[in-house]
């Protein structure tokens, strides 16, 4: 990996997503699950809804970094609370 410019939080990052990915295949085969309505509008299973929140909290990321001058700790935060949330009521 030395042709890329790994910094510290990119690799954490990548290595968070990639124990998440992990930790859901092995909960899905211990414990399948069922299509659920919650707050979202639509039926979701587990999957659907950790993309569902993986994806939007890009959004919060890239809207934070974008328009505004708040750090971008405060979109981490956000972030970890959006994904509990959807998870757990979605």
């Amino acid at each position: 990996m030395s042709w890329m410019a790994w910094t510290l939080p990119t690799a954490v990052f990548f290595a968070v997503i990639a124990t998440i990915l992990v930790s859901m295949t092995v909960w899905e085969i211990r414990s399948p699950c069922i299509e659920r309505k919650g707050l979202l509008p639509i039926a979701t299973t587990r999957g659907d809804r950790l993309f569902i929140g993986l994806l939007s909290s890009a959004f919060f990321h890239l809207y934070i970094v974008g328009f505004t001058t708040i750090n971008i700790w405060v979109a981490l935060v956000l972030s970890i609370i959006w994904l509990i949330s959807v998870m757990r009521w979605g």
